[in-house]
């Protein structure tokens, strides 16, 4: 299998070279359980280093596509066919503690949100005052359609972005927008708020176990819901990280007609991954899938506020519904958020925040814990 590295191509080759043997995964030509070249075979093919092998094979890795093998190499655990792999695996993930989902990890500085308040009250003046457009300002939706195009692959117009006060307003405008007469299913555990946000609407739900490595083969293929309410990177509170075959999974599953999926991106942007983990919104061709994230974890919890990116399809059936909502960010704080992703200061706080996170991981494993 020949590789090629484009020179003059912005991205890494490590990461080119991932994405083409990820591509090879996907479509069987390395299938399940099949061995996958040499670093040093793979590295004289592609004409890179034997490091930029390793790095492309650990990110393989890390996304649950390949596994190494002592003394035998990396072989392929990814599985693109419908089964029960993970009907019988158990959570073994740490669960978060009680208060973490609340609490502000990010520990963005006060001093830096600070100096960018003045700016906004400096720069806009009495136009930070202004009534908010129903679907929330158009600067700040536009620096959210740039910000998730250059780190997520989320490529879309503006017109899909709303923007609310945080996920649980978030969840009561799909619901709206969706139909209390649909079937719902969500993780089992999940975040509670979910839950409560559904019985509060009078929606019918189920809630689906969750594996080691996502919600359980059986329960997913059972259940009788339209829509899926799912945290792929990381489940809270049980912290479970659905693997790249179960995300391929739970598209399949969604393939059917009229079903959804909710991608609640809940923490994401701190992975310590070497690359941005990818969505499933990112990732399907049914345009069926409605992003969500929020700024409580990467600057505060105080802001409430949040986000949702809309199927290209939906978004009329949105304006046609629920467009007379007035949008229940303030402008001052939608401006803030714009400027602190406009100037930098937003992505750099996670990057920060990430190479924070594996220093203290490489610690740990120098240590022991």
């Amino acid at each position: 299998m020949r590789y090629i590295i484009q020179r003059d191509d912005k991205a890494p080759a490590y990461l080119q070279l991932y994405k083409q043997i990820r591509e090879d995964i996907e479509s069987e030509i390395y299938p399940h359980g099949g061995k996958l070249p040499s670093k040093r075979i793979l590295a004289d093919e592609a004409g890179v280093s034997t490091v930029t092998v390793e790095h492309a094979y650990a990110l393989l890795c890390d996304e649950g596509y390949i596994e190494p093998r002592q003394r035998s190499g990396y072989f392929v655990i990814f599985s693109a066919a419908d089964g029960f792999a993970g009907s019988s695996g158990t959570i073994s993930e740490k669960p978060y503690p009680a208060a973490e989902h609340a609490r502000a990890q990010s520990e963005f500085p006060c001093c830096l949100l600070t100096k960018v308040m003045r700016r906004v009250m400096s720069d806009y003046g009495e136009a930070m005052l202004e009534k908010s457009p129903n679907s929330g300002c158009g600067e700040l939706r536009e620096a959210v359609r740039k910000y998730l195009a250059r780190s997520r692959g989320i490529q879309v117009s503006t017109e899909q972005i709303v923007v609310g006060s945080g996920s649980e307003y978030l969840y009561g405008l799909i619901v709206g927008l969706l139909g209390r007469d649909m079937a719902y299913a969500i993780e089992y555990p999940s975040y509670n708020k979910i839950e409560q946000v559904y019985n509060a609407l009078d929606v019918k739900y189920e809630m689906l176990p969750l594996s080691h490595d996502g919600i359980e083969s059986r329960a997913l293929w059972k259940c009788d819901a339209d829509i899926l309410h799912i945290s792929p990177y990381r489940s809270f509170p049980s912290g479970v990280t659905a693997t790249a075959s179960k995300r391929h999974e739970y598209l399949r599953w969604a393939s059917k007609e009229n079903r959804y999926i909710i991608e609640d991106d809940f923490e994401s942007e701190f992975s310590v991954s070497k690359k941005p983990e990818e969505t499933l919104f990112s990732h399907t061709s049914n345009d069926n899938v409605i992003y969500m994230n929020t700024f409580s974890k990467t600057i505060s919890p105080a802001l409430r506020a949040g986000y949702m990116v809309l199927p290209k399809h939906l978004v009329s059936a949105f304006d046609r519904k629920l467009g007379f909502y007035s949008c229940t960010v303030p402008t001052f704080e939608q401006l803030v958020l714009t400027e602190l992703i406009d100037n930098g200061d937003f992505e750099r706080h996670i990057n920060r925040v990430r190479r924070k996170k594996r220093r203290e991981m490489m610690g740990d494993r120098q240590t022991g814990k």
